[in-house]
């Protein structure tokens, strides 16, 4: 299959983690890692853009030994170690505050999320399985209204509409000074959309969303991570 554009290979590739870098039940695939390694060792930055926290984030990012910055939390927080200071595009609390609202207008809602809420910092994350329409009737008849609520495979986010991706994307590539056309992005879930609007280039994982999949510019007939070594072996030529 025809994995890229003629003649354009990227200088920089995103890639999300959950559901992407990972099967549906978060075991990261081995194949995908060594692959993210091959990029790194041809010169080409590995961005790991995520919903997921900073700590968490830099745990996978220090041992797969990737350069490329890291996007987490949906764009709020950006980091990299030749950075002055850690990049915080929003604040968690109202996002929090909206979440401790629900659990008294919805029974049985519980505020306090997923686990990895306990590092959380610019936006607060429910768990999957809570009413994703009723969550989302309640926020828009509130004075959270302007939150965006999205959900993925492993949550739902509550977060600043200034959030996504994309946006955070957009900050590291400007740092970077490299441009959207110099972009590929691999991803599985809604907040994935951004970047995949904003990349020159989208491959979305066998198993993703359907809507990532009518986004994306090829649809990896691979499961999860097991996307990568093909999709490599085609950004290298090899």
């Amino acid at each position: 299959m025809q994995w890229l554009p003629e003649d354009w290979r990227p200088k920089i590739v995103a890639v999300d983690i959950d559901g992407t870098l990972t099967d549906d039940k978060k075991r990261i695939n081995t194949e995908a890692i060594l692959a993210l390694q091959r990029l790194e060792d041809a010169g080409i930055p590995v961005i790991l853009a995520t919903g997921n926290v900073r700590a968490i984030t830099y745990g996978l990012w220090r041992f797969l030994r990737l350069s490329g910055p890291i996007c987490c939390e949906n764009g709020g927080v950006l980091w990299h170690p030749d950075w002055p200071e850690v990049v915080m595009r929003a604040n968690g609390d109202e996002a929090k505050q909206a979440a401790q609202w629900l659990a008294q207008e919805i029974p049985n809602l519980n505020s306090q999320g997923i686990e990895s809420n306990a590092w959380r910092e610019s936006e607060w994350c429910l768990f999957p399985s809570e009413d994703l329409q009723l969550i989302k009737q309640k926020i828009s008849e509130s004075k959270w209204s302007h939150l965006n609520v999205i959900r993925t495979g492993f949550a739902i986010h509550l977060m600043s509409p200034d959030l996504s991706k994309g946006k955070g994307i957009e900050v590291i590539l400007d740092r970077m000074n490299l441009s959207p056309q110099d972009l590929l992005c691999v991803g599985d879930a809604p907040n994935d959309l951004s970047m995949f609007e904003l990349a020159n280039w989208s491959i979305a994982v066998g198993g993703s969303f359907q809507e990532i999949q009518n986004a994306a510019n090829v649809i990896s007939p691979y499961p999860h991570g097991d996307t990568f070594q093909p999709l490599v072996d085609a950004i290298l030529n090899e």
